[in-house]
């Protein structure tokens, strides 16, 4: 059944979800019903006690929330305002913190990670150096992960500023060694030293600033410096799409029944966070407004290093 716009879902409608990418309820993050044009004006308008109200009318006892930092945040408002709130992390990016990961990620960086290994191909069939632009506004996670898994030889983040004189060094250095290609992945959100973080389209109310461009002048930046020929390839949303891993599939399931069982036990405000080997509830205003950087003493960037991947510094 169906009123006002809300649909029941059963059990027949949700069987088989596992196996999809994406969202059957159609959902985005591009509406902030605190602050919501009104009408198609630029007006913005609070529109969060009609959400309040539908809420009450349906008679629903919690309201599972799932995606990024800015739904969180969003979340964390109607909790406050009283609504029964449950969390799911859910973002490519990994960038939440209070949870080991976010389901999405690990099928973003398994795709990035087939990406790079196509492109080692190209790269070495025609002695070029090729530019990966990955996801990731504020954090590296997708693009330390997959440039490892990768064989990356230069992986560039937004928590390290790079010079990129020291990534033209490791062309000339592979140049020497015989090595006639070279693979550079970086996020979309790593910033030039003395720079800023590149953007292609300025953000509204609600809306993100629209990142990109750092590959290309990564490329054209390695040219100039080492006289080689440099491609770049940007993976935009193909990342977020396709089939999900086995392991993000497992997850997100996991994130479900943890997020059922808080809502049997009244445990309201809070985000369901992976703390392996557990699943744990973590208070939303622990959560929201932060970034999970990529912490330099990771080992994972240890390990990356003593392989001989660059990170431009």
């Amino acid at each position: 059944m169906s009123s006002g716009g809300s649909r029941t879902l059963t059990l027949d409608d949700v069987i088989g979800l596992e196996r999809i990418g994406g969202t059957i309820l159609g959902t985005s993050n591009q509406g902030n019903p605190f602050a919501y044009p009104a009408d198609g004006s630029s007006q913005l308008n609070d529109f969060s006690k009609d959400c309040f109200d539908k809420f009450k009318a349906l008679e629903l006892e919690a309201l599972v929330v799932v995606g990024g930092d800015g739904t969180l945040g969003i979340a964390h408002k109607f909790h406050r305002l009283g609504m029964p709130i449950v969390g799911v992390p859910k973002t490519i990016d990994n960038d939440i913190v209070g949870t080991n990961s976010t389901f999405g990620f690990d099928t973003a960086v398994s795709f990035a990670t087939e990406a790079i290994d196509r492109l080692h191909t190209t790269a070495h069939a025609h002695s070029r150096v090729i530019v990966v632009e990955v996801m990731g506004r504020h954090a590296g996670w997708i693009a330390l992960h997959a440039g490892v898994a990768g064989g990356a030889d230069a992986i560039l983040i937004p928590e390290v500023e790079f010079d990129l004189h020291r990534v033209a060094e490791v062309v000339s250095e592979r140049e020497q060694r015989g090595r006639r290609s070279t693979i550079v992945v970086v996020a979309e959100g790593a910033i030039l030293k003395g720079g800023s973080v590149i953007i292609q389209e300025e953000g509204t109310e609600g809306r993100l600033d629209r990142l990109g461009g750092i590959g290309a002048t990564v490329a054209a930046g390695l040219e100039a410096l080492t006289n080689k020929e440099a491609r770049t390839v940007v993976l935009g949303h193909l990342q977020r799409g396709g089939v999900p891993t086995s392991f993000d599939r497992v997850l997100a399931t996991r994130f479900g029944g943890k997020a059922f069982e808080l809502i049997q036990r009244r445990v309201f405000g809070v985000m369901v966070a992976n703390r392996p080997p557990n699943l744990v509830a973590v208070p939303l205003a622990d959560v929201v407004g932060k970034t999970k950087h990529v912490p330099l003493d990771l080992d994972l960037m240890h390990t990356a290093r003593g392989l001989g991947v660059s990170f431009g510094d």
